[in-house]
Order: C-alpha cells, then sequence, then structure tokens
C-alpha cells in the first residue's frame, strides 16, 4: 500500500515530538517534514534522541507536498499556520484551540484575538471520533479537541444523550504537569510542582466552551451548565476528571443497573473509550489511546458521579490525532494506536 505523506508544524513541543512519535511506527503513514523555529536546523534525533530512527532535519516551515498537515502550533498561531494550507487543499488535523469552536465572537472572549478565518469554522470538524466519525471522514480540517474536554465529553456524552442528568454539572479534573506545554514557568518549575497540587483557571478555563458546545449538541441549545475546575497535580501525564450531577426526576428508576446499560450501549463499538467495572487510574492509560469511563450513582445522594481517565498526551492530543487521521484516510482507526498502557 502507498503511504501518504505527513508533516508536523512545531514538533519540538511536547504534543508534536509525541505525534512524531506515533507516526515513526504508522504503517501507511511517511513522515516527510518537521517544523520548529527555534530548532530549526537542528536534526531531529538530535534535538530528541528518542526518535533516532527519523532522519528528519527540522526546518522553519513544512518543505516539500504533503497530504496531511499536523499543527501543534499555539492558538493564532495555528490558524494562520494552517490557512495557506487548506487553500492548496491539504488535509489538516489542528491541535490547537482554533476551529474548536463554531462562534468567532468567543475566540476573542476566551482567547483574546480575532479569528484570521472565521469562514472556515462552520467546516471544520470538532474531531472527537466517538461523536463525529461520519463528519470526520469527509472533513478538509479536524480540530482535535483539547485534552481536558476529551475526558469530560466522554465522561458526560451517554448521560447527557439519553437525558438522564439535570443541567447543572459540576466537574473537577486534574491534570499532569505535561498539559502545561514544554515552555518552562514558575508553576512548572520543579521546586514550585513537586508535592502540590492547585486549582486555576477558576475566573473560566478555555477548554470550557468547547465542552459546553459539544454537551449542548447532544441536548438543547443553552440546557447544559458547567462548572469546571481544573487542578495541576505533580506528574508528567495523566488527566482524571471526575463530573457530578442530579439525576433527572423520574429517570434511572433501574439504578446503576440501568445506567451501565447506557453507558455500555453509547460506547459499545469504540476502539478506544471503554466502560470499566473499577474506578480507572491514570496509570491505567498510560501510554496508550485509552479514555476509561467509571458511571455511578452516589449511594448518599442518587447523585450521577463519572470518572474518567486518559493519557492526555495521547488521546488528548497525539493520538487522538492519529485516530482523526486514520478516519480521514480511510485507514483502520487503531492503526499506529495499538500500544497496550505502561506499568508500573
Amino acid at each position: 500500500m502507498k503511504k501518504i505523506k505527513a508533516g508536523i508544524i512545531n514538533v519540538t513541543g511536547y504534543a508534536g515530538v509525541e505525534l512524531a512519535r506515533l507516526l515513526c511506527r504508522h504503517p501507511s503513514v511517511e513522515l516527510v517534514s518537521v517544523t520548529g523555529r527555534s530548532a530549526a536546523g537542528k536534526k531531529l534525533k538530535a534535538a530528541f534522541p528518542h526518535l533516532a530512527d527519523l532522519d528528519l532535519s527540522i526546518t522553519a516551515d513544512l518543505e516539500g507536498d504533503v497530504d496531511v498537515a499536523f499543527s501543534a502550533m499555539t492558538h493564532k498561531a495555528s490558524a494562520e499556520a494552517i490557512v495557506p494550507l487548506v487553500k492548496k487543499g491539504v488535509r489538516v488535523v489542528d491541535m490547537s484551540a482554533d476551529f474548536r469552536l463554531k462562534k468567532a465572537s468567543q475566540y476573542a472572549e476566551w482567547y483574546d484575538f480575532e479569528h484570521p478565518a472565521p469562514e472556515l469554522l462552520h467546516s471544520a470538524v470538532f474531531g472527537l471520533p466517538e461523536l463525529h466519525r461520519s463528519s470526520i471522514a469527509a472533513a478538509g480540517i479536524v480540530a482535535n479537541p483539547g485534552c481536558y474536554p476529551t475526558s469530560v465529553i466522554l465522561a458526560l456524552a451517554p448521560a447527557v444523550k439519553a437525558g438522564i442528568i439535570e443541567a447543572d454539572i459540576v466537574v473537577d479534573s486534574k491534570s499532569g504537569i505535561s498539559g502545561s506545554g514544554r515552555t518552562l514557568t514558575i508553576p512548572t518549575h520543579f521546586s514550585e510542582a513537586s508535592d502540590n497540587v492547585r486549582a486555576y483557571g477558576l475566573g473560566g478555563h478555555r477548554h470550557l466552551p468547547e465542552i459546553v458546545q459539544e454537551l449542548d449538541a447532544l441536548s438543547a441549545p443553552g440546557f447544559v451548565s458547567v462548572t469546571f475546575v481544573p487542578h495541576v497535580v505533580p506528574m508528567t501525564r495523566g488527566i482524571l476528571s471526575t463530573c457530578y450531577g442530579n439525576v433527572r426526576s423520574g429517570k434511572l428508576k433501574g439504578g446503576r443497573e440501568e445506567l451501565l446499560k447506557i453507558y455500555t450501549e453509547f460506547y459499545r463499538n469504540e476502539y478506544f473509550t471503554m466502560v470499566v467495572a473499577e474506578p480507572p487510574e491514570t496509570k491505567h492509560t498510560l501510554g496508550s489511546n485509552l479514555c476509561l469511563v467509571y458511571p455511578l450513582l452516589s449511594a448518599q445522594t442518587g447523585k450521577m458521579v463519572v470518572v474518567s481517565c486518559l493519557d492526555n498526551l495521547v488521546k488528548g492530543a497525539a493520538g487522538q490525532a492519529v485516530q482523526n487521521m486514520n478516519i480521514m484516510f480511510g485507514f483502520p482507526e487503531t492503526a499506529g494506536l495499538e500500544a497496550v498502557p505502561l506499568y508500573p
């Protein structure tokens, strides 16, 4: 089978280099170009010795023709890099936030910039295969979801779709430090992050609007109200989200057995999202493209509680990007993503 040619824009961040790791063993993809302006001119294997099998130079811009481009740029810069590629007919998987939201006005509100190509927002597809697989297959731009939204939406989608949960939802999410990116800041400095847990984004985290957008689409516009509180914990990888909501009156008369049936049916044919019998831990997904989901009803309050976990750099970023690419080009959805979690 002829391989497609792929390029990565900004390979030097955590998501970009994780993507290179996954693509270097993909049976249907040849990685032909990687960019990173701060490291332009260096060999990829010199910058990242674990990628010694990839004999590529890091360049300032993509070189040569590619069938698919992955952008791991920051918001705004990503859109600016992607638009010329889209006009040339290159299919794109964007790992920034630049095409996730359908309303251009939300970029000024949440990301502090005016979107450079608002006309493309409605044709871009939110890249959560469990919800949008058929649309992803035909898309020119796939907007890879954020790591937090992936864990939260997958935890709540079956309940919202089934109409068993009240509108007011509370989400507590905890992420490893790699979710903050590779650029060193004071909060991610070892001495600050080690032996420490902190909440942040309490005034409104940028991932909140995509969570609400996707859950609203499963119910009724404006129905869902989400209180989202993210935390950073002293580990490298992983996200664990715990979601709380009240059961709607008259629903779930069959108790947890009925709840489990709703969740099991929703994810019955999925490759990577699994309903599990015990509360999942971040170690259970480390290095894999899995998202594990555990729904229950509180014995004390009757509230619905759903725990989900994933690796923020795989299912929360690069792995999901590869999964989306597989769907776009008609490859087996699991191609390049078969690795089981690392343990311990």
